[in-house]
């Protein structure tokens, strides 16, 4: 099972549901299309927060945010 998830919440909404249910968080970042993609600490973590958040799930394909430059940097 992956422990990334992609969800229609905002960030802090996906931190606090994930704090009260004691999981873990390794990544997490804005989706630019609105979502949030959430990367759990384990894959216990991610089951758990894919049952709760399983009507907030974004079922189709997803683009991220591009995180490194085009070129190089020197």
């Amino acid at each position: 099972m992956s422990r990334e998830l992609f969800v229609t919440l905002d960030e802090a909404d996906v931190v606090s549901r994930c704090l009260a249910e004691k999981v873990g968080i390794s990544a997490i970042e804005k989706l630019p299309a609105g979502g949030t993609r959430l990367v759990c600490m384990s894959g216990h973590g991610a089951s758990v927060m894919t049952r709760k958040l399983k009507s907030h799930l974004i079922k189709e394909a997803v683009t991220r945010q591009r995180h490194r430059p085009t070129s190089p940097l020197w």
